[in-house]
């Protein structure tokens, strides 16, 4: 295939507006799947994608079109995923394409995400295309869409595409834009070989297999390839392109996208955005990167039963391939044991890789309490970084606390506004400007503290506004803040597990409400159960699991009075004995109580 018929695009959009039901629209109207192969959403290969109904990764595929000029085009398309926790797969996809379809839905209109993935798309360099999708539907308002779009990306109207990925209406017009407008790779294939990670899967049989984009020269069987970031070298036994499998071919050229495989054992060595040359050939210089993404909600991943440990890590080390984003290292617990401490995107990230861990890797798992990363200044001046509460300092070595704060975009119908500005402004948010993108449509910028909103922040936004609101955030600046570490403490002994750190005026009810939610998960002992909020030293909220009492005088009938006491004062005794050496098993809702207590 020459390189000047060519064209490597991705879909980027809002989550539900139709991205993978315009993948499944070009792959049937190509003819790239058999009909018994189709299916609703069949990029998304994984379990939790079809439940959820939504994309979690980067899924690539190539499609070969024959247009109306008589030549056939080959369309290597990357589906992507929509919701902001997943905004590093885009990223990615991104790096590798010289188009993107713009998508967006025509009921609802430009969202948060539609623009924040618009302007990735600009970054990068790429053609964009705007398309109307769901044109069909009666609350469709084509006009005022299209007068949005035209707002965020200063194009014509003439270049906007309408269509209905379900019904099929448009798609000619679709595929001749891509043709016409997306620009060919540029032919490289006489230069060293310089490909592009831009995503990874694990095989049980076949090793690591990296996906990559070739920017210059030709890939093939039988050569040596080198990886610029850690300098490793692996013989390649494999190359090929996708179909919805992996399908082997001769060689991969400029402008090409595919895998290659070479027995890669050490999943570490596949890094995203890293370059890959020849030992044959080597290029002197790696291809510039793309922007970082690092994690933002940290917390504990820990096995049910400690015979798993070598289970998880084995495990997250396989899911980390290919999900950069994913971070972990060892910790330990006192009240869990050994584990790991993850960094994820967001809750939505961290659930996913909680029940994909479940479910693929058939663990056990004890989570802890989600927590942002912080900055703590100490009074010698050193500056370390906290990202669980159990490495905070002593308080009296603490000068300040900084804490992550986020530049938070919120794009809403008008009648929602007030109800918003009210939710941002209890979550410690500060006003910054509001746009108005059309007239029923504005777009507010607060700046709120990354920790008030990884919650329940996006569910009662959503709810504030019936469901019309959308959000998109990016880390803009560390902010010193008034916050305290809050232990709770269970039978006397602090749980690191438990502890958080929070804002010193939401210290007392959120204390409160924990030892009040503890209270009603932790089960009944044979001895009282005291749990306690403590702010330092000082307790600040007291409740009391009561203990399960034997009826021991009843085997007494009548008589002295002095025989049953006798029998209390034993059984008072033993109960003594039995607290101060007794365990308290910690439920894992108790664990998560945390995660309730501002839904109050």
């Amino acid at each position: 295939m020459k390189t000047s018929r060519i064209r490597n695009f991705c879909i980027i959009a809002h989550i539900d507006h139709g991205k993978s039901t315009l993948a499944d629209r070009l792959l049937d109207e190509t003819n790239t799947l058999a009909k018994k192969d189709m299916k609703a959403q069949v990029l998304d290969s994984m379990d939790l994608e079809r439940e959820r109904g939504i994309t979690i990764k980067s899924h690539p595929i190539q499609m070969q079109y024959k247009h109306i000029d008589n030549q056939t085009y080959t369309f290597n398309l990357i589906d992507t995923p929509g919701h902001v926790d997943f905004t590093y797969e885009v990223s990615r996809s991104l790096a590798a394409c010289e188009g993107a379809l713009l998508l967006v839905d025509a009921a609802q209109g430009v969202e948060a995400q539609t623009v924040s993935n618009t302007y990735l798309a600009i970054d990068s360099n790429l053609t964009i295309i705007p398309v109307i999708n769901k044109v069909d539907l009666p609350s469709a308002r084509i006009d005022e869409v299209k007068s949005q779009l035209i707002e965020l990306i200063g194009c014509e109207e003439e270049e906007i595409v309408c269509t209905s990925a379900k019904s099929g209406i448009g798609i000619d017009t679709v595929f001749d834009s891509i043709v016409n407008r997306i620009p060919p790779p540029e032919d490289k294939s006489d230069e060293p070989l310089r490909a592009m990670v831009f995503d990874s899967i694990h095989d049980n049989y076949k090793g690591a297999i990296p996906y990559i984009r070739v920017f210059d020269g030709v890939i093939k069987a039988g050569t040596t390839a080198k990886f610029f970031t850690h300098n490793t070298q692996y013989d390649i036994t494999e190359v090929g392109h996708f179909i919805l499998k992996q399908v082997p071919s001769k060689e991969l050229r400029s402008g090409d996208v595919g895998y290659f495989l070479g027995n890669i054992r050490d999943v570490s060595h596949i890094l995203p955005g890293d370059t890959i040359t020849t030992k044959q050939d080597s290029a002197s210089k790696a291809l510039p990167g793309f922007k970082e993404i690092k994690p933002m909600v940290f917390s504990g991943l820990y096995p049910s039963d400690s015979d798993d440990y070598d289970q998880l890590r084995m495990a997250l080390e396989k899911l980390k391939l290919n999900d950069a984003s994913l971070l972990f290292e060892p910790e330990t617990s006192e009240a869990l044991g050994f584990g790991f401490r993850c960094g994820f995107l967001g809750l939505l990230h961290m659930e996913i890789i909680q029940e994909r861990l479940e479910r693929e890797f058939d663990l056990a798992l004890v989570t802890t309490t989600p927590n942002v990363r912080y900055k703590v200044e100490l009074r010698s001046g050193k500056l370390i970084e906290v990202d669980t509460p159990a490495k905070m300092p002593p308080t009296g070595e603490i000068q300040s606390i900084l804490e992550p704060h986020v530049a938070a975009e919120i794009i809403t119908p008008k009648e929602f506004i007030g109800n918003i500005m009210t939710l941002c402004q209890k979550k410690r948010g500060v006003y910054k400007n509001t746009n108005y993108i059309s007239a029923d449509k504005a777009q507010l910028h607060y700046d709120l503290p990354l920790g008030e909103i990884i919650f329940d922040f996006y569910d009662k936004l959503k709810s504030t506004s019936k469901g019309y609101a959308s959000l998109d955030y990016n880390l803009s600046d560390y902010i010193s803040g008034d916050l305290k570490k809050l232990d709770i403490m269970i039978n006397n002994e602090v749980v690191d597990a438990l502890s958080f750190i929070t804002h010193s005026k939401d210290a007392y009810h959120r204390g409160v409400s924990m030892c009040s939610k503890l209270k009603e998960l932790i089960p009944r002992q044979m001895f009282d159960v005291p749990i306690q909020a403590a702010l330092g030293n000082k307790i600040i909220s007291r409740s009391t699991v009561k203990m399960l009492k034997k009826n021991v005088t009843a085997k007494c009938y009548g008589g002295d009075i002095s025989r049953k006491r006798k029998l209390w004062e034993k059984q008072k005794e033993g109960k003594k004995r039995m607290k101060s050496i007794g365990k308290v098993e910690i439920p894992q809702e108790a664990l998560l109580a945390v995660l309730q207590i501002d839904s109050d």
